[in-house]
């Protein structure tokens, strides 16, 4: 198994950014079309609340932060925009966007896990846009049966465990339904369980969460302007807001940057730095350190005698405070001028839902019409919930920072406070050890699904559809014949077919009637197919000499039978191609079979290196497993085309002896 597709489901597909963790709550089915059932979700968002909060209070996310809304039926949209087009039930639900930092995706995993507990009769699900991210994890414990096809609503975090709706209960081939899948759970229907490999593979995967979630903390010491210490001292959370200014910068927001209008209060080197410990995530420290960045011309920096570790204080203040001030322009202007309300993922997945609909109708962009149409979108936009949802985030910094600075502050405000040292950041450069432990572990977990899927194979014995046949010396001719076999079988446009147990139709191809339709593009529709006596048109377009087709003419007459057009024409281009071949060294690179075989009819397998002067008959089939051989010998043991065909159509070489077979069909 070399590799695992995504566990992604069509319901499932939000209107939402990439890098973006989806979660929902369903409390019991029964709540769902009560008359109190808004007061009965609110009661159960403030009670999940409490018990993450101790977990949530220290904590720096990338991007967004973990939270949870009420989604009530009766008076949202008909089905849910974030959760899925197919949700229409009242619940829980919220989305996180964790960027670079898949840390805060996982601890948002090991918070569900904590609800799930606490709350034993809630449902709950967790995706992002690769789908069930959960069952990827544990792609090599999964029973074969699930796919991405059939994932959906059949996965939930219940009680403390995953549980996975089996076919049992649904049948593969069958849809599952949201309210029909919340009732198998909460009747503890039987086949909603897998195996305790799958569970483990989760509980390894979220070991120590959530309190290992401060272990991916970095605290900093930095040297930063007045207004960003006094943002940061009330909104340590901000953080994530300059490092994605700085991180994400463009030509356009750094020319903010060399303005410094909003955090650096006076140009030159009067204005006022204060020190002090930033706290941010690992991700957001390398993506500060890592980058080369040079100070503005108005940014007041040390000078160089003032010592290394003055010199890196100040310049990761720097980057810091650019950051803050690059996207706080960037959003106020949008926020001004109505872009933000239109721009990022939720606007362009709402612009091609439109354009797949045929909204705009094929016009061209920048026309009269689809800049009118395209107008009319945006105001439609701006009245939906997601339009609300995003504004409200995009704006919130802006709003927030206003706020701050807005209120009364001085240097002295800092001055007497014990600013302790930066954290020692040498897991930056000595991740090696824990990135090859990451990666032996996923070899060991890959080695034991291969024993396991071979000693599974060898049970069943050769009739196991699943069980590769090994190819030696003594039955290479079954590759060439299950080659042939693949060849001759149609596929769809979906992609090759592998004819593994399939009563698929063969290739139908009449020669005599493609020759005609070659005839009549050459020749006109006007001719009867009789060339006889009309020589010249046959080699009007070809280099076959009119002599030799008279002569092919006349050994037909002699014989006492016709020779068709068709005949005439095959013979004399093979006899041209013939002879253009014997000045080339063509030949001599495809292996060739004895002529009185050829001519008995008998086996192909006596091989001769022919020196005769005409071409004798190649074997088609010897030279097919030949280069097939020769293809992978050059793979040297990796994985490649004709390894991966091979395998395809149930054959497998012996390891080590492909290279051997190969040359001993050279000699």
């Amino acid at each position: 198994m070399d590799s695992f597709p995504p566990f992604s489901s069509s319901g499932r597909k939000n209107i939402l950014s990439d890098d973006t963790v989806i979660y929902s709550i369903y409390p019991s089915s029964s709540s769902f079309f009560t008359a109190g059932a808004v007061s009965v979700f609110q009661s159960i968002q403030t009670q999940i609340l409490e018990t993450i909060s101790p977990y949530l209070q220290d904590y720096i996310w990338q991007h967004q932060p973990f939270h949870l809304s009420v989604f009530d039926a009766s008076i949202s949209t008909p089905s849910c925009t974030i959760c899925g087009t197919n949700v229409t039930l009242a619940h829980l639900h919220g989305s996180t966007k964790y960027g670079d930092n898949v840390e805060d995706e996982w601890f948002i995993v090991s918070l569900l896990v904590v609800i799930s507990k606490k709350f034993p009769a809630l449902s709950i699900r967790v995706s992002d846009n690769d789908g069930e991210f959960i069952l990827i994890e544990s792609a090599y414990c999964l029973p074969r049966w699930i796919n991405p096809d059939n994932s959906e609503n059949r996965v939930f975090l219940r009680s403390g465990e995953i549980c996975v709706l089996g076919r049992r209960l649904f049948p593969v081939d069958k849809d599952v339904g949201l309210l029909e899948a919340i009732r198998a759970l909460e009747n503890g229907e039987k086949d909603t369980g897998v195996s305790d490999d799958v569970q483990r593979a989760l509980e390894r995967r979220i070991a120590g969460y959530p309190e290992r979630a401060n272990e991916n903390m970095h605290r900093a010491r930095v040297r930063v302007p007045l207004p960003v210490a006094q943002v940061l001292k009330y909104e340590p959370s901000l953080i994530s807001f300059a490092v994605e200014g700085f991180y994400d910068r463009d030509i356009d927001s750094m020319k903010h940057a060399g303005k410094m209008d909003k955090f650096l209060t006076s140009a030159g080197g009067g204005v006022d730095m204060v020190q002090l410990s930033v706290r941010m995530s690992r991700a957001m420290y390398g993506q500060l350190v890592q980058q080369k960045f040079q100070a503005p011309r108005c940014y007041p920096m040390p000078s160089r005698d003032a010592g290394l570790v003055v010199l890196m204080e100040a310049e990761m203040g720097m980057k810091i405070a650019c950051g803050f001030e690059m996207m706080y322009q960037v959003k106020r202007l949008a926020m001004e001028e109505g872009k933000g309300m239109v721009k990022g993922g939720a606007w362009d997945a709402f612009k091609e839902k439109l354009e797949s609909s045929g909204y705009f109708r094929q016009l061209l962009p920048g026309s009269q019409e689809y800049e009118r149409l395209m107008h009319q979108a945006e105001e439609n936009y701006k009245t939906s919930d997601v339009f609300a949802h995003t504004s409200t985030v995009f704006n919130a910094p802006v709003k927030r920072v206003d706020e701050i600075l807005s209120s009364n502050y001085s240097l002295s405000d800092f001055k007497n406070t014990e600013v302790p040292p930066s954290d020692d950041d040498s897991w930056l450069y000595n991740g090696e050890d824990e990135l090859n432990t990451a990666l032996l572990e996923r070899q060991n977990e890959m080695d034991m699904y291969e024993l396991k899927h071979k000693s599974v194979s060898s049970n069943h014995g050769p009739s196991d559809a699943n069980s590769a046949k090994v190819l030696n010396d003594e039955n290479i001719g079954d590759m060439a014949k299950s080659l042939r076999n693949f060849v001759e079988k149609v596929s769809s446009f979906e992609g090759a077919e592998i004819p593994q147990n399939r009563d698929l139709e063969e290739v139908n191809f009449d020669v005599d009637s493609f020759f005609k339709a070659l005839e009549l593009v050459g020749h006109g529709s006007d001719h009867d197919g009789d060339f006889e006596g009309d020589t010249t048109s046959l080699s009007s377009d070809t280099d076959i000499d009119p002599d030799d087709i008279q002569e092919l003419l006349d050994y037909a007459k002699s014989m006492g039978g016709e020779a068709s057009s068709d005949d005439i024409f095959m013979n004399s281009y093979s006899n041209s191609m013939n002879k253009e071949l014997k000045s080339t060294t063509l030949d001599k690179s495809f292996i060739h079979v004895q002529q009185d075989t050829a001519k008995t009819g008998e086996g192909t397998s006596n091989i001769v290196d022919d020196t005769s002067e005409d071409l004798s008959p190649i074997d088609v089939d010897l030279n097919l497993v030949k280069s097939f051989l020769d293809s992978y010998s050059s793979q040297e043991g990796l994985p490649g085309p004709a390894s991966n065909l091979l395998g395809s159509l149930g054959l497998k070489l012996p390891d080590g002896k492909g290279k051997a077979i190969a040359e001993n069909m050279n000699k």
